[in-house]
C-alpha cells in the first residue's frame, strides 16, 4: 500500500510549508533516537517522519508526489514522459479512474515507465507509440545496478554545520570508505556514496550507500532551517546602560552592541552568520539577550534595586489582561 506522507506528518494535503515544517519539527523532537534509545517502534516512526518530510518539505518533490505518487520518487523517473504517457492513454479513450489504462483494457502502473512496456504494443510491430519517446533499447534486459544500502549516522552539531570527513567500514570491502558530510547537513538529510552498496547480480554497477544524517542538539545554539539562534546573558547594568559584548559564531567571535534599555528576549540579527550550504544564501544568526539577575542579592544590591524602583514609572504589567 502506498504511503500517505501527509498522514505520516499529520497535516492536510493543502498545508502550507510553514505548517509542514512545524509539524515535522515537533515529531522529530519527540521521536528523536536520543530521547527514545532502544525503542524500535519509535525508531521506525522517526525514519518514516524524516522520509515524509524529505518529500513534502521540498517544493519540487512535493509537486511530483502530488501528481504521480511515490512512483515519482524512484530513481530514473521522468515526469515529462509520464505526462506524455498519461495524455496518450487519455487519447486512446482509456484514461480516467484511479490510474492509467492501456489499450488492452488492463490497468497500467507507472512501473511501466521504467521497463518500457506498454500493454497492447510490441516492439517491431508498430504497436508501441513510445518507441522513440522511451527508447526501444530499454526493452532489452542488460546488467542491472546492485541494491542500495541505507545506514543511519549521527554527527555532532558543529560537524553538521561546518561539514566533516568520516571513515566508515563497508562490510563488503576491507578498505575503509572516506565520507564527506557537506557543510549545512540537517536532521534527516541524506548523503549518497556511489558504488558502496550491494554488488550487481549480473555484472552491472554496484549500488550506492545512502547515509541518513541525525544531528545531535547543541547546548547553546538552536537551528531553524539555515538560521541560528544563540542566547547571550547580559548583566543588569549592561541592559540599562548598553554595552559591547563578544559572542561566538561559526566564523569566529564577533563584537555586538547591546542597546541601552535592553529587555530579556530582545533579538539582534547578524546577517549571513548562520548556516552556509552550497548553492544557497547563508542563513542568519540571531542573538537573543537575556538579562542575568545575580542570585542571593547582597544588602548593597537590594539598596540599588530600591533606588532604581524610585526612578521607574508606570505599571509594567498594565497590559497583562485577558
Amino acid at each position: 500500500m502506498a504511503t500517505d506522507f501527509y498522514a505520516v506528518l499529520g497535516v492536510p494535503k493543502d498545508a502550507d510549508a510553514a505548517t509542514i515544517k512545524k509539524a515535522y519539527r515537533k515529531l522529530a523532537r519527540d521521536l528523536h533516537p536520543d530521547k527514545n534509545a532502544g525503542n524500535k517502534a519509535m525508531e521506525t516512526r522517526f525514519k518514516e517522519v524524516n522520509r515524509a518530510y524529505e518529500v513534502v518539505g521540498d517544493d519540487g518533490k512535493r509537486k511530483l508526489y502530488d501528481e504521480f505518487g511515490e512512483e515519482a520518487l524512484r530513481e530514473g523517473f521522468d515526469a515529462e514522459k509520464a505526462r506524455a504517457y498519461k495524455q496518450w492513454q487519455s487519447r486512446a479513450g482509456n484514461g480516467g479512474g484511479g490510474g492509467f489504462r492501456g489499450g488492452g483494457g488492463g490497468q497500467v502502473n507507472l512501473e511501466d515507465l521504467f521497463s518500457g512496456a506498454v500493454p497492447g504494443g510490441h516492439a517491431g510491430e508498430g504497436g508501441d507509440p513510445f518507441g522513440d519517446l522511451f527508447g526501444r533499447a530499454s526493452r532489452r534486459r542488460g546488467p542491472v545496478k546492485g541494491r542500495d544500502y541505507e545506514q543511519e549516522l549521527t554527527v555532532d552539531f558543529v560537524s553538521a554545520v561546518r561539514g566533516t570527513s568520516l571513515q566508515l567500514r563497508n562490510p563488503s570491502s576491507p578498505e575503509p570508505v572516506t565520507v564527506r558530510i557537506p557543510p549545512g547537513a540537517s536532521e534527516g538529510s541524506r548523503v549518497r556514496i556511489k558504488g558502496q552498496g550491494a554488488a550487481s547480480p549480473n555484472g552491472g554497477p554496484n549500488g550506492d550507500l545512502i547515509l541518513v544524517i541525525h544531528v545531535e542538539p547543541h547546548p547553546l545554539f538552536e537551528r531553524d532551517g539555515d538560521d541560528l539562534t544563540l542566547e547571550v546573558p547580559i548583566t543588569t547594568s549592561e541592559a540599562i546602560k548598553g554595552a559591547k559584548v563578544k559572542v561566538p559564531t561559526f566564523d569566529g567571535d564577533v563584537s555586538v552592541k547591546v542597546p541601552p534599555g535592553t529587555n530579556s528576549g530582545t533579538k539582534l540579527r547578524l546577517r549571513g552568520k548562520g548556516v552556509t550550504r552550497k548553492g544557497r544564501e547563508p542563513g542568519d544568526m540571531y542573538v537573543r539577550f537575556m538579562v542575568h539577575v545575580p542570585a542571593g542579592a547582597t544588602p548593597e544590591l537590594e539598596k540599588l534595586a530600591d533606588e532604581i524602583a524610585k526612578l521607574e514609572s508606570g505599571d509594567v504589567r498594565a497590559n497583562l489582561t485577558i
